[in-house]
């Protein structure tokens, strides 16, 4: 059983981790492709749709860079029609997560070969997919069957293996308005909360710097554990910008968007009307991701201390069973348990065959943006990154024997 102070202590950590983490890394991403778009006018997203048939390397691209902020991108120009479904499985089935900057780090030499593998299969499978479909009619019904689905705004699930989104067509002018203007019968107390979303807005950007400098100092002396602090040194650095990070994520998500931006979340942009407006946009994007990423950390933190799981002893485990558990803890969102996964490799506790399946399974925090808008999308998604997965970390297994515990760790 967990005690209350136990249950108070992950409450704290998770909401605090949780966005020094992951959602500083990507604020970056998701900012630097809006201010592409705006410096553009749109031709970035105009580009991927006229040329279908690079659109799985485009998608393998986003996904292998560090972090999730590429792959995060590639979830609503999925929902608006403008890439394949193909192209969202080779992005999620590359993206290397949070847990690569561990890897990296650590053991720089593995991160080559098991992030090269990655973005080959993924590249290849995303290909296959969008040629030959691979069955996703046949899971898409099997979804339909198991669950009813969910989608933003109560949108109608219709069928992903049509080869496009899984909600009507995507509403140009509902998803790209800017903003809700002052009308003339605007009440002071809505004036007020404008006003106020905005400073929690410029607040936001002030605490996400400030968090990327921890994070950045946390992946540089090795992702050690981090004390709950609140003063001048790196832990209170850290402790503050996580927990007031979080808690504006969580405003501008739950609150702020009706006053501010875009009331949906989740949507791609054509154009900004102003720099202000492209951080806006990038703002609200990542406290959607941070949302979903605090509620993963909650679960992810909490069942592994009420259900007493050891991911390093089933990783472990004797012969091909190392790659099927790797694969398999990919299926859980978000990058909480890859990054343990990505330490209990570098300390030599697991497999490269394991650490490989991982990589290509995980869909790390990409997978929450469709999971808000196209929740049969997203589960259809995650299940098909496992299959490559499985297939490479088998056959790294049967192979690739040298290639085992501690290969390409620093010494």
């Amino acid at each position: 059983m967990i005690d209350l102070q136990q249950a108070i202590d992950i409450f704290v950590f998770s909401v605090r981790d949780g966005f020094v983490q992951v959602s500083a890394f990507v604020a970056v991403t998701v900012l630097l492709f809006s201010y592409v778009q705006y410096r553009t006018g749109g031709r970035i997203v105009q580009l991927l749709e006229n040329n279908e048939k690079l659109q799985p390397i485009a998608g393998g691209l986003l996904g292998l860079t560090p972090g999730c902020g590429g792959a995060i991108i590639a979830m609503p120009l999925y929902v608006r029609g403008t890439i394949s479904f193909g192209t969202v499985v080779a992005a999620l089935a590359a993206t290397a997560g949070d847990s690569a900057f561990v890897i990296l780090a650590l053991a720089p030499e593995a991160a080559i070969y098991a992030y090269g593998m990655a973005f080959v299969a993924a590249v290849l499978f995303g290909y296959a997919i969008d040629r030959w479909g691979l069955g996703v009619g046949r899971v898409d019904d099997a979804v339909e069957r198991v669950s009813r689905p969910m989608t933003d705004g109560g949108f109608a699930t219709t069928s992903v293996a049509e080869g496009g989104p899984s909600i009507p067509e995507y509403e140009q002018d509902a998803a790209c308005g800017h903003g809700p203007s002052t009308e003339p019968g605007e009440t002071t107390a809505s004036h007020l909360m404008t006003t106020l979303s905005h400073g929690v807005h410029v607040l936001w950007w002030v605490v996400a710097v400030a968090g990327l400098v921890a994070g950045v100092e946390y992946l540089r002396r090795g992702a050690p554990e981090v004390a709950l602090e609140f003063g001048p040194t790196f832990f209170g650095l850290f402790t503050v910008a996580g927990l007031v990070g979080t808690s504006a994520s969580f405003y501008l998500y739950f609150v702020g968007r009706r006053f501010i931006g875009e009331g949906e979340t989740g949507r791609v942009r054509d154009d900004f009307a102003s720099t202000y407006e492209t951080f806006q946009h990038a703002a609200m994007e990542t406290s959607m991701v941070t949302v979903w990423v605090i509620a993963a950390y909650l679960l992810y933190e909490y069942g592994m201390v009420v259900f007493a799981l050891d991911i390093g002893a089933l990783a472990a485990a004797a012969g091909v069973l190392a790659p099927v558990a790797g694969a398999a803890l990919g299926l859980v969102p978000g990058c909480a348990p890859q990054i343990v996964f990505a330490a209990l490799y570098a300390n030599g506790e697991i497999p490269f065959s394991a650490l490989t399946a991982n990589a290509i399974s995980q869909d790390g925090d990409a997978l929450f943006p469709l999971m808000a808008i196209d929740m049969k999308a997203a589960i259809i998604a995650t299940i098909y990154t496992t299959i490559p997965a499985l297939v490479v970390g088998v056959g790294v297994y049967a192979l690739w024997p040298y290639a085992s515990f501690g290969f390409g760790v620093l010494g």
